[in-house]
């Protein structure tokens, strides 16, 4: 089972890559190796990790995941202000989806596909306990930690673009941006405003993005699925463009 507090995990895989952080995602279509701008985000306990490697399909280069009763995650360094209008869009695709699994349970806490994003941590607005907390944790790892996260997922019983707290922490949102075996099989685009979407969830504008990350898992419900991921786009709207965009 996944740590009690799923943001910990988000971390150590952060701190785990001490190279300085990108202000772009590299696309899967043009990663050299697995590695190349991503790195590996393994959980503590968990012998069993998620396979990932690179394929092509219909000529392009996507990343597929093959989790099995298992967990881990890939993980992209970055370092982006949101501004006004930030859109993140990308494509996936799932062999299927978990008859247990329910993103309101510790137990169904588990996605054939998800994509989180984690924000910067504001010091400003934590109690000193948290602040204290993380300040042993960034000794113990020599790294910056992530404050609040949003959790992109293909759900199983979540309704369609519904937002519920993770099961462990409230400092993370899943948002059902697919659902159900409907489209199973079949690539799905999906795209979303994160500065809108950390508004809704955390009542305030959005910190800095510190980290975007993959991952396909099955450690809670014992299930297995395969995932396949294509390249994730962040997308600068300015206010006067996103105005526009409103108006048409």
């Amino acid at each position: 089972m996944k740590p009690s507090i799923l943001l910990l995990t988000l971390l150590i895989g952060l701190a785990a890559n001490p190279a300085g952080a990108a202000d772009i995602i590299k696309p899967f279509s043009s990663m050299a190796s697995l590695d190349d701008g991503w790195s590996a985000l393994d959980f503590p306990n968990i012998d069993r990790h998620t396979d990932y490697a690179l394929i092509t399909e219909d000529e392009t280069q996507v990343i597929q995941a093959d989790t099995d009763n298992s967990a881990s995650g890939r993980i992209a360094r970055i370092s982006i202000e949101p501004g006004e209008k930030l859109l993140m869009r990308w494509r996936w695709k799932v062999s299927t989806v978990y008859d247990k699994g329910d993103a309101r349970q510790k137990s169904g806490d588990d996605y054939p596909a998800r994509i989180y994003v984690a924000f910067g941590f504001q010091p400003e607005k934590a109690g000193f306990f948290e602040r204290a907390k993380r300040k042993a944790v960034e000794i113990l790892y020599g790294n910056e930690l992530p404050g609040n996260a949003i959790n992109y997922i293909w759900a199983n019983r979540l309704p369609l673009g519904a937002m519920v707290p993770n099961p462990y922490t409230e400092k993370t949102r899943m948002i059902a941006v697919t659902s159900g075996s409907e489209k199973v099989g079949q690539w799905v685009t999906v795209e979303r405003d994160l500065v809108s979407d950390y508004r809704t969830a955390f009542g305030e504008p959005p910190p800095r993005i510190i980290g975007i990350g993959i991952m396909s898992d099955s450690d809670n419900t014992g299930e297995a699925a395969t995932a396949w991921y294509g390249d994730i786009e962040l997308i600068r709207v300015s206010e006067a463009e996103g105005e526009a965009e409103d108006e048409s």
